[in-house]
C-alpha cells in the first residue's frame, strides 16, 4: 500500500510523464516509418505501449489497479463474505490512525518516513474500503472513523499530506454521495 501511494504521488507531481511517453511513441513511430530503427529489441511494442498509456492516463494508476483487483476479487468470490475484506481493511485503517493519533504510540516514531508510511497505508486502505464496501467509507455505519482519520491527516504538515488528501478527495467512489455527512465533505474541502 505504501508503494502504491508513493508511486501515485510521484506520478501526480510529475505530470510530464504522459507527455514524455507520448513523445517517445511518436518518435518510435517516425523511426519505423523511415526505417531508422536500428535497435528494435529495445522498443516497446504497440500493444504494451497502448496499455502503458491507459495505465498512466489515470490520476492514480497504481491505486486504480489495486482497487480494481480488490473489487474483482470480492466479486469473483461470492462464497467469501465481503465483510471479511472490509473488516480487514477497516482494521488496518484503525490501527494506523491509533498509531498516529495516540501520544504513547506516536512518540515511538522518530522518523518522519515512518509517519508517512502509516499515513499512506491508512489512506490506501480507506480508498480500497470505499471501493469494495457497497455503502463506502464515508457513511456513519462505516467501521472507519473517517473524521478521526481526516483529522490525523490535517494535523500533519500540509506539504507532506496534500497528495494523500487529494487521493481521498478524487479517487474515492462515495465521497459525494448523499449519505456522506456535510462535516466530512467540509473537512475534505481544499483550502
Amino acid at each position: 500500500m505504501h508503494f502504491t501511494l508513493r508511486f501515485d504521488e510521484l506520478k501526480m507531481t510529475n505530470p510530464a510523464i504522459q507527455n514524455d511517453f507520448s513523445y517517445y511513441r511518436r518518435t518510435i513511430s517516425r523511426m519505423r516509418i523511415n526505417n531508422l530503427s536500428a535497435d528494435a529489441g529495445n522498443e516497446v511494442n504497440n500493444e504494451l505501449a497502448n496499455r502503458m498509456s491507459l495505465f498512466y492516463a489515470s490520476a492514480t494508476p497504481m491505486l486504480k489497479t489495486l482497487s480494481d483487483a480488490t473489487s474483482k476479487f470480492v466479486s469473483d468470490n461470492p462464497d467469501l463474505p465481503t465483510e471479511n475484506t472490509t473488516d480487514c481493511l477497516s482494521t488496518m485503517a484503525s490501527v494506523c490512525k491509533v498509531m498516529l493519533d495516540t501520544p504513547e504510540y506516536r512518540s515511538r516514531f522518530t522518523s518522519e518516513e515512518t509517519v508517512l508510511f502509516c499515513l499512506r497505508v491508512m489512506v490506501g486502505v480507506i480508498i480500497l474500503f470505499d471501493h469494495v464496501h457497497p455503502a463506502g467509507a464515508f457513511v456513519k455505519t462505516s467501521n472507519i472513523d473517517m473524521k478521526g482519520c481526516i483529522r490525523v491527516l490535517k494535523e500533519q504538515p500540509p506539504s507532506s499530506v496534500e497528495g494523500l488528501l487529494n487521493a481521498l478527495r478524487y479517487t474515492t467512489k462515495h465521497l459525494n454521495d448523499e449519505a456522506t455527512s456535510k462535516q466530512i465533505k467540509t473537512m475534505l474541502q481544499p483550502n
